[in-house]
């Protein structure tokens, strides 16, 4: 799905400020987590609003066994293992 959109320049510090509409629409406040990925193979940023709070912020798995740790991050055995190395 594309629909027509608005052009926004990124700043000295890199930021990008995303449109009002589009914040609305998809319930985006303020300090609320988005993530953002690209498809393989294609040329596309993408965001998405971060739903799960159990979500590992280095895998991307989502479980019970998960662990929140200071500054609000959470991770997976497996995460902090990559984060530690």
């Amino acid at each position: 799905m594309q629909t027509e959109g608005s052009i926004r320049r990124v700043d000295e510090l890199g930021c990008l400020a995303l449109p009002a509409e589009i914040r609305r629409i998809f319930n985006i406040k303020e300090k609320d987590p988005v993530k953002i990925y690209m498809n393989e193979n294609e040329y596309n940023v993408i965001l998405k609003k971060k739903m799960d709070l159990l979500e590992c912020m280095m895998t991307g798995k989502i479980s019970l066994q998960n662990r929140l740790y200071s500054g609000g991050r959470v991770l997976s055995t497996e995460g902090a293992e990559k984060l530690y190395k």
